[in-house]
């Protein structure tokens, strides 16, 4: 199997709390896409946006699956708000929150092509 994003479209339905959307599984979302690349979600997001209304948001996460109408039972039975959040915000911007349980500048190797700054 490949690894891959998968993201499902969650609709902000809340509005005491504007940014907030539920986390859909694959399988309940109204939208859900599968690309090899994460710099492919946000284009499809704003496409989302176009058709489905201003007011979304993005649940991603890398997954092991080759076919998105034949995911792994991992797959959706871990699905949870616990990686990627891309919430539309005006002016055609997608603001990234990352969940995962992780350090970033520790996941970066170390090379020299690399910069970063206190």
């Amino acid at each position: 199997m490949t690894v891959r994003w998968l993201m499902t479209l969650g609709e902000r339905s809340r509005p005491d709390a504007p940014s907030f959307a539920e986390c859909p599984g694959p399988y309940e979302a109204r939208a859900v896409a599968l690309v090899d690349d994460g710099g492919q979600l946000f284009p499809i997001l704003l496409e989302w946006r176009r058709a489905y209304g201003e007011d979304l948001t993005g649940w991603a996460c890398q997954v092991e699956a080759d076919d998105i109408e034949d995911l792994p039972a991992d797959v959706a039975e871990n699905w949870g708000p616990d990686e990627l959040r891309l919430d539309t915000m005006p002016g055609g911007y997608v603001k990234v929150s990352d969940y995962r349980d992780h350090q970033a500048p520790a996941a970066l190797p170390h090379r020299t092509n690399v910069l970063m700054r206190p």
